[in-house]
């Protein structure tokens, strides 16, 4: 059984940092491209972050450049996405998705706050 864990979310103040974490099972992790989309209270999914299979090419939304940066670990089957700088704009529920589009199979979520 495929599954997608997230991991990492919470509460921060403006200008801080999080790390989220996804364990991957059910699927050889290495084979697929993968990505983080999100969703913010009353907007439709954006797809932030994406990664191919070897970790070497990456993509990232303008509203995320420079503040966020995205890894995986194979060996460990992890899709990581470090974010730094964080805006209340950024306040969503964070999804990794396998695929580099954004759209394919996706874990339950990870609430990310950013409030003062």
């Amino acid at each position: 059984e495929v599954q997608l864990v997230e991991s990492g979310g919470g509460l921060v103040q403006p200008g801080g940092s999080l790390r989220l974490s996804c364990a991957a099972s059910g699927f050889t992790f290495g084979d697929y491209h993968m990505s983080w989309v999100r969703q913010g209270p009353g907007k439709g999914p954006e797809r932030v972050s994406a990664i191919n299979r070897g970790g070497v090419s990456t993509y990232y939304a303008d509203s995320v450049k420079g503040r966020f940066t995205i890894s995986r670990d194979n060996a460990k089957n992890t899709l990581y996405l470090q974010m730094n700088s964080l805006k209340p704009e950024d306040t969503a529920v964070y999804h990794c998705v396998i695929g580099e589009l954004g759209t394919g199979r996706r874990g339950q979520g990870n609430q990310v706050t950013v409030s003062s």
